[in-house]
């Protein structure tokens, strides 16, 4: 859909950057593709002379007579009749599809409501319709202002202006009849523009708008629905979907457009299932119909008494159908089996890989289990002092795993003698460096001084203990 400049560069997302106006057309909203285009119609009095153009980047649409004698290709910029000058829009669509969609919405050719295309845009109307556009923002935010003033209940959805800047058309959505004879005054004193109001659904306002919807794409309406057919909640009921009013609703708070989607294939597989089913009769109750199953032709019924749901085939409703209105009742309800995803029996794994195929993951983790398994689980032989290995025989501790190196042996302790004190590994500090004793050598001491001798008849007094710190 999107042209080579919506790719990245240097990393980084590049873009449009045409906003939507792309000569390849695939940014503009409710494209078409012209897949009539590369058939050869060589004579020029057969082919269709009606062009579509498009406004405000495919939100509008509207098809002009070609009186010139140029042809337009998909994505050119025209200038086209308009309310007192003129408008520029794209060129959407020409040829021979642009026929099948003037007979899909019922316009003659020769209609005299149709406008004509005045020739290619040139870069004075280009300017003054880039200039115009600009203003729609602000027209815009000044718009609703009034509106809120006035104390109207609509809502302006969009402006768009004129190429030229001669007109301006407001949409807006409003549930009740709105008179704004006297907006539209203010309108047009403010804006210097000839005033058109023109009301739209709320559908209409999302397509405008754009977002993303509920299954993860772009809104239909945003990107190629273009009629919109009336949704009811009818349709969820026949395709069994629960009345849940957050689930079925859309962007514009209405129910979605994809209900119409499916509708038609569900009709068609419920004529198969028999009318006027709803209730059957038995000697247990008057038993009740719940939901079809169109998938699997499948009736499911409650009893009164119970909350269990019995599925009954169509051959079996269509039987209870035909003894009740003979004035018949069956005792008992004949299910049918239901056979579940989970309860069908598992293929056997191949028990071998070909070269060319592929290998299983389940056969790779039981392999890692087993390997893990060897490793942390205890061996037959792992007992202390022995080895896993049979042929080995008890391992000597004394013995270590060199071959060249003979019985290791333990060091012996020094002994403590009473003239000496055994040696201690001190562990150094921070910046003072230890001295290195000989083995055997004792610590020096600081030599103690001798007591003198008290007199007995003096009073004894506590001895005063002196410590000695050594620097």
């Amino acid at each position: 859909m999107g042209c080579s400049s919506c790719g990245t560069k240097d990393g980084k997302p590049g873009g449009c950057k045409s906003n939507g106006g792309c000569s390849s057309g695939g940014c503009n909203r409710l494209n078409v593709h012209d897949w009539l285009a590369n058939l050869p119609f060589t004579d020029p009095a057969v082919s269709c002379r009606i062009v579509e153009v498009t406004f405000s980047n495919g939100s509008r649409k509207e098809y002009f007579k070609n009186t010139t004698l140029h042809h337009f290709n998909k994505g050119e910029l025209v200038s086209v009749e308009g309310v007192g000058g003129f408008d520029v829009g794209m060129v959407n669509l020409s040829g021979e599809l642009v026929r099948m969609q003037l007979k899909k919405k019922r316009i003659a050719e020769d209609s005299a409501e149709l406008k004509k295309i005045l020739r290619r845009a040139t870069e004075v109307d280009i300017q003054k319709w880039e200039e115009n556009k600009a203003r729609e923002k602000e027209a815009l935010a000044r718009s609703r202002a009034i509106a809120r003033q006035l104390k109207l209940s609509m809502k302006i959805c969009e402006v768009e202006f004129q190429a030229d800047g001669r007109k301006a058309t407001f949409f807006y959505t409003a549930e009740d009849r709105v008179d704004f004879r006297e907006l539209i005054k203010i309108y047009a004193g403010d804006f210097k523009v000839k005033v058109e109001m023109k009301q739209i659904g709320a559908r209409q306002e999302a397509a405008k708008v754009g977002g993303i919807g509920s299954c993860g794409r772009e809104l239909c309406c945003s990107s190629w629905l273009n009629e919109f057919k009336s949704v009811t909640t009818a349709m969820a009921r026949y395709q069994n979907l629960s009345i849940n009013q957050t689930k079925l609703s859309g962007q514009c708070g209405r129910l979605k457009c994809c209900l119409n989607y499916e509708l038609d294939s569900y009709l068609d597989a419920l004529q198969h299932f028999p009318d006027h089913a709803e209730v059957l009769h038995t000697t247990k109750g008057n038993a009740n119909l719940i939901k079809k199953d169109i998938f699997k032709n499948i009736m499911w019924y409650t009893l009164p008494d119970s909350n269990k749901q019995y599925p009954l085939t169509i051959d079996t409703v269509k039987k209870i159908k035909a003894m009740n209105e003979k004035g018949q009742r069956p005792d008992e309800l004949e299910t049918a089996e239901i056979v579940s995803s989970s309860s069908k029996t598992k293929e056997a794994e191949p028990q071998f890989v070909e070269l060319v195929g592929q290998i299983s993951l389940r056969s790779l983790d039981r392999n890692a289990q087993k390997r893990k398994g060897q490793r942390s689980g205890p061996g037959p032989n792992r007992e202390r002092g022995q080895s896993n290995n049979p042929n080995q025989g008890p391992r000597d501790r004394s013995q270590s795993n060199n071959p060249n190196q003979g019985p290791r042996e333990r060091p012996k302790m020094q002994e403590k003698t009473a003239g000496s004190q055994a040696t201690r590994p001190q562990a150094q500090s921070g910046g003072r460096p230890q001295r290195e004793r000989p083995q055997g050598q004792a610590r020096p001491q600081a030599p103690r001084e001798k007591a003198a001798p008290q007199d007995p008849a003096a009073p004894r007094t506590k001895p005063s203990i002196q410590i000695n710190k050594e620097k």
